[in-house]
């Protein structure tokens, strides 16, 4: 069976590959390649910019870039046609290019490539940077575009009184664009905590130490040189490393996405939760059903479909960000097979953020259902009342509200406004509390 969309084995690149096709030149077997092929071109002209050696008469940095910049999947096949002989991967990118050097008349120059290096120096650098560049080309605009959605949501709800539920019972109202701004700020401050997570690189050689580089040039500055080369990529090099790099930079960034997940999980339990309560409809669309036997039903796929995905990727965050720091003495093989999935926990992330957006979109807030709600729980306005009465030195006035509602339904503005009768306080006092409503009893006017 030929892979294709239908035969893929995970959704990712089967059901759910045309929304996240613009994740594969990060995370694909060809994006991992052509990542590791710059790294090696770059690391070439480095070493060339330090003088270690010079570059043949007509063979241009611009020109060796453009192996990189027009990589091709011919290309890719090329060098898994390679590794079938190597059985290592970065080794066929070395032979690879090599080649192609060649073909250009690099002359002795060729042997530079790869020069002191291990596959690690190119796999930890490789990682991070499209590690690096998918966050800031896909995941980040997503979010940020996600949390622009909301914040105008709110703003177009400021004014929209509604009934809180705190431990699922009525209590004292809130906004409907307040409860929205929640999971701005949320998601806000995570994404401000995430972009200060630096890119860690490791880059110094088989155990970390610039063995091969420092025996062949005692001379020359390594560290300054890793540094260095490590930076231009925008990336940060670690200093003490084993032979790969520690992975606790990426591991706080697997954690702090796997918080945005979660965030985004109470957004979408919230959303199916008014959803169930009627204070949303949702638009539907001509030809789309919401069940095989009930032809009335309209479901909130959109937000289940995105808890699923934030499910599954937390799942793998997780794990990531507790396997990965952890290595045998040196090395050991079980982070290689690890990286490989990163890509698969970020689809999941994006495609959650889809469905979200999607689902957001079709909301229409039912005004009549919210007030309604307000109109039929009186009682929320005790707290307000019994207040007022403290100020006012009135004695036990939380008693005395406590027996006219706690437990009690169908409170009603009459049952509110006979007790406000019955109080033993000045007339401008009873009519201040009369005019206490559920509809505006929502707290200071919060600016968005």
């Amino acid at each position: 069976m030929e892979l294709s969309a239908l035969t893929a084995i995970s959704p990712i690149d089967g059901r759910y590959r045309s929304q996240l096709h613009t994740l594969a030149p990060f995370f694909s077997e060809f994006g991992l390649i052509k990542y590791r092929v710059r790294i090696e071109v770059e690391y070439f002209l480095f070493l060339a910019k330090q003088k270690l050696f010079t570059l043949p008469e007509g063979v241009k940095p611009h020109t060796l870039r453009k192996i990189y910049e027009d990589f091709s999947e011919e290309d890719a096949l090329q060098i898994k046609h390679i590794e079938r002989t190597t059985n290592h991967d970065v080794k066929a990118v070395e032979y690879f290019l090599k080649e192609k050097f060649a073909k250009l008349h690099a002359g002795e120059a060729v042997e530079w490539v790869h020069f002191g290096l291990t596959s690690q120096d190119i796999n930890n650098t490789a990682i991070p940077l499209l590690w690096k560049e998918s966050l800031e080309e896909q995941y980040y605009p997503a979010l940020s575009n996600l949390i622009l959605h909301l914040r105008k949501m709110a703003n177009d709800w400021i004014g929209i009184p509604m009934l809180a539920r705190t431990h699922g019972q009525p209590a004292s109202p809130t906004t409907l664009g307040k409860e929205w701004m929640v999971f701005v700020e949320r998601l806000e401050r995570q994404l401000e905590q995430l972009s200060h997570i630096p890119f860690a690189a490791k880059f110094g050689g088989a155990t970390g130490n610039f063995n091969a580089h420092f025996v062949a040039f005692p001379k020359m500055n390594w560290i300054k040189f890793g540094n260095d080369f490590v930076e231009s990529l925008g990336l940060e090099r670690m200093q003490f490393t084993t032979q790969i790099e520690h992975y606790d930079s990426l591991a706080a960034q697997f954690d702090a996405l796997k918080r945005i997940n979660t965030i985004l999980i109470d957004l979408c339990r919230d959303a199916w939760t008014y959803i169930s309560m009627d204070y949303f409809k949702q638009q539907t669309k001509s030809g789309e059903v919401g069940s095989s036997a009930m032809p009335h039903k309209v479901n909130p796929i959109d937000f289940e479909n995105a808890e699923g995905n934030l499910g599954i990727a937390n799942a793998l965050y997780e794990h990531l960000s507790s396997k990965l720091p952890v290595s045998r003495l040196q090395r050991d093989l079980t982070d290689s097979t690890v990286l490989r999935n990163i890509g698969v926990p970020m689809a999941h992330s994006f495609l959650s953020l889809r469905s979200l957006e999607k689902g957001l979109g079709k909301l229409l807030l039912n005004r009549e259902k919210l007030n309604a709600d307000l109109e039929n729980n009186w009682a929320v306005v005790a707290e307000a009342i019994q207040t007022i009465l403290r100020r006012e030195n009135y004695p036990q006035p939380y008693e005395a509200l406590k027996a006219l509602t706690r437990g009690k339904s169908g409170i009603s503005k009459d049952d509110i406004h006979q007790f406000i009768d019955t109080l033993n306080v000045s007339e401008k006092v009873k009519k201040e509390l009369r005019n206490i409503t559920p509809q505006n009893y929502v707290g200071v006017p919060f600016e968005y």
